[in-house]
């Protein structure tokens, strides 16, 4: 009998948040209320790991971040890729926040997916192979339930499903 397979990663689309970069940017230029303040983003580093949001207080920072939601959301993008929780800096009036991306499946994330998966789908096979989670089974049907099944789950960082076979 053929056994059918796909990874499970969390990772994000490079280009798409060039993209995603390019817009709000471009829209904090033209918004009348982000004029001549300190309102602005960059990236965080040379690998484009992360946005730097400046702003003149924690209110236009938080402004900035729903901009790139609604990029992201456009661009079918998880919300799930930025990681807010790091607290704004002050300095010279303005108000500085590092927003790194979430990539990667630690050991516990991946043992939270399969013992989600394992007492809802106990004829599945999940295999955790390093920052991935392999899952095959003996049905394709099973398969794409059990990636509407993950896609479901209320969790804190993005889900990508690759090597579909």
């Amino acid at each position: 009998m053929a056994s059918y397979s796909f990874d499970v990663i969390s990772d994000y689309d490079k280009a798409e948040m060039n993209n995603v970069f390019d817009q709000v940017k471009r829209e904090i230029a033209t918004r009348y209320d982000f004029k001549g303040t300190a309102a602005q983003i960059e990236w965080l580093d040379a690998s484009k790991s992360g946005f730097k949001i400046t702003g003149d207080g924690e209110w236009q920072i938080e402004s900035i971040i729903e901009i790139t939601r609604k990029k992201l959301a456009s661009r079918n993008q998880s919300q799930k890729i930025l990681d807010v929780s790091i607290p704004p800096q002050s300095a010279n009036l303005k108000d500085t926040k590092n927003v790194p991306f979430k990539s990667g499946l630690n050991q516990e994330k991946a043992k939270k997916i399969t013992s989600q998966l394992h007492s809802k789908f106990p004829k599945i096979k999940s295999t955790i192979q390093g920052e991935t989670v392999r899952i095959s089974s003996n049905s394709k049907d099973e398969l794409q339930t059990v990636i509407t099944f993950l896609r479901t789950l209320d969790l804190d960082f993005p889900l990508n499903f690759t090597n579909y076979r």
